[in-house]
């Protein structure tokens, strides 16, 4: 416990010196940077600001809530960390989400690790540290890479190494990009997982990606329903039926001919029949829903 008021005690005191007018530390060879730099400093929560170059936008006011209750508690376990801009000024590296629930709670004071940076140090420092975060939804973490690639102009590889993060996984993230902005907030909401932005990224057209999306909420749909329901839409856009089933068609037999489109028109589907030519074959009714599986079951079974 002593050890404790000692490293608080400590932090006023740097607090104190970095309200000196007379000796403002502006870069790392100022008189006493050594002192305030890297270390744990109580910092008036008004002379902070909130970071811009923060990747993160989405904050649950229930997680904020509790983390807040927890601070009420606890006090704050892990300081944050901000770059010194002017004067007795700060602005937030990383740490948002204590800050806004210690501001919840109405604490006046909070502990920060104080460093300086330029503008570029300080995104590159924010999005890094922030992508290393468990709790970025997916979205927020492609939008950083998005972010490091083109305002600091690294390459995938060269970011790869800098998050510790394989180059497949940055690519995998910046496909999400592709997605349909409805789709990309579904994914943020929870809605839908990386998964199944992963397969619906394969889909071209937008109106289609929104179409499949809908599906897959409404529907409850697993990543793998949902792989198969896009490689369906693919094999569908890609000519409906092939040359190989046409050809095959035409060699049905003549009482399949004969009976095949009433099969379609009576079960209102797409129905694909396969025979050889002593008459053995089968028939294949494709359906993408649990409802369209139920009505399906419905009309073969004359219920």
């Amino acid at each position: 416990m002593a050890k404790a008021t000692k490293k608080q005690a400590l932090g006023r005191g740097l607090s104190a010196l970095l309200k000196d007018p007379d000796n403002d530390i502006k870069s790392v060879s100022d008189k006493n940077a050594d002192q305030v730099i890297g270390n744990v400093v109580e910092l008036d929560i008004d002379t902070i600001e909130v970071n811009p170059f923060q990747p993160r936008s989405n904050f649950s006011d229930e997680a904020l809530k509790e983390l807040a209750s927890s601070i009420r508690e606890l006090g704050i376990i892990q300081p944050i960390t901000v770059r010194k801009v002017d004067f007795d000024r700060y602005q937030l590296v990383s740490g948002e989400r204590r800050y806004r629930a210690s501001k919840m709670v109405g604490l006046k004071t909070i502990p920060a690790y104080i460093r300086i940076a330029n503008d570029q140090e300080s995104l590159e420092m924010a999005l890094v540290e922030n992508i290393q975060r468990q709790d970025l939804d997916p979205v927020e973490i492609a939008l950083s890479y998005q972010r490091l690639i083109e305002e600091i102009e690294v390459t995938q590889e060269k970011l790869s190494d800098r998050v510790g993060k394989k180059r497949s996984t940055i690519t995998n993230y910046l496909r999400l990009l592709k997605l349909d902005p409805i789709v990309q907030t579904g994914m943020r909401d929870g809605f839908i997982t990386m998964g199944h932005g992963r397969a619906l990224v394969n889909i071209e057209k937008k109106k289609d990606q929104i179409s499949l999306y809908e599906k897959i909420v409404s529907d409850a749909l697993s990543v793998r329903d949902t792989e198969k329901l896009v490689k369906e839409y693919q094999q569908e856009k890609t000519g409906g039926t092939t040359k190989k089933p046409t050809s095959k068609t035409k060699e049905l037999p003549g009482f399949i001919e004969k009976s095949i489109d009433d099969i379609r028109e009576h079960l209102a589907a797409k129905v694909d029949v396969s025979a050889s030519k002593t008459g053995k074959g089968k028939i294949v009714i494709p359906f993408h829903s649990k409802e369209e599986f139920q009505r399906l079951k419905k009309l073969l079974s004359g219920d």
